[in-house]
């Protein structure tokens, strides 16, 4: 399942909002997790290495659940995206590990991280995704 596809799920199938929701995550994961090479070194420690090498590789995603990431990236992170999100911590780390495995693949072509930060580079994706201009977060 594409991103999109994913995000428009989530949300009731309402595009604008499934942006909206791929913005907020990139901005939090941006400004709370260190930015998609913090992102990928917390996953990494937090014993999700295999995954996060199949994103990042052409073949095909692996899943991982709610709990392994809210495990790898802190509850803190988790806590900061329910807020702005406005849905509990278990529905942001259960949408967080959909949305994950669709953003870091997408961020990566190739197996290669950008060096646009985790926030350019996840705007820049959304506005590709979509056709749409969203707000801008600081790289």
């Amino acid at each position: 399942m594409q991103l999109f596809e994913i995000a428009q799920e989530l949300l009731g199938g309402q595009a604008p909002g499934a942006g909206d929701m791929v913005g907020t995550v990139t901005q939090v994961l941006n400004n709370r997790a260190g930015g998609l090479d913090g992102v990928l070194k917390s996953l990494q420690n937090g014993g999700l290495g295999d995954a996060v090498g199949s994103w990042i590789g052409t073949g095909q995603n692996a899943p991982v659940t709610g709990e392994q990431v809210q495990s790898a990236l802190g509850s803190g992170v988790i806590q900061d995206l329910a807020s702005k999100l406005g849905i509990s911590t278990i529905d942001a780390s259960s949408h967080l590990s959909q949305l994950l495995p669709g953003i870091i693949d997408h961020l990566t072509p190739n197996g290669e991280v950008p060096s646009v930060g985790l926030a350019g580079a996840g705007r820049d994706l959304v506005k590709g995704l979509l056709g749409r201009n969203f707000g801008t977060a600081s790289s």
